[in-house]
Parts: structure tokens; sequence; C-alpha cells
């Protein structure tokens, strides 16, 4: 299992459009893939779970993958939160 922490970094935070790329990226690999914040800990693959973090900027996630392609996973979710989802600031 792969566990890696990640920064929001984007303005919004994990907001609704943010939170779609994620669960789309996370939707395209085999493994179990969750998203922990705080005392809370979701399916990335599902839309509702994501948003129901509720991440603002500048909080931490905790990334977990576990399965076959746990490496790629884990490093095509953590670029795609580094480079703030597309999103300009």
């Amino acid at each position: 299992m792969k566990r890696v922490e990640l920064e929001l970094v984007n303005r919004l935070g994990l907001h609704a459009r943010a939170a779609s790329k994620l669960v789309q990226a996370a939707s395209g690999f085999d493994s179990r893939i969750w998203l922990a914040h705080g005392d809370k800990r979701v399916n990335a693959k599902s839309i509702m779970g994501v948003l129901l973090l509720a991440a603002p900027c500048g909080r931490e996630l905790t990334l977990e993958v576990d399965g076959p392609d746990e490496d790629e996973a884990a490093r095509t979710i953590a670029k795609l939160v580094a480079d703030r989802f597309g999103e300009d600031e």
C-alpha cells in the first residue's frame, strides 16, 4: 500500500470541479484509492465522498492506494493536486 501526503495548493481547495477531476483520475485505475482529511476517510472514486471532505486550500490530505497499479495511481493523483487541478491559482 502506498501512502502519500498531499497539500491542497489551489485557491479554492477541493471544490466541485477539482473533486470531479480527482475522481476521474482515480477511476482510471484498478487499485483501491482512499483520501483522508481530519477524521474522514473516503473512497477517492466517489464524487460524493470526495466532496464531503470539504478540504480548503492549505490543508493536507492523505492519499492511500492499494492494488496492482498503485504506484502510477499515486503519482498521477499527486501530480494533479500539485498542478492545482489545472487551475491558474
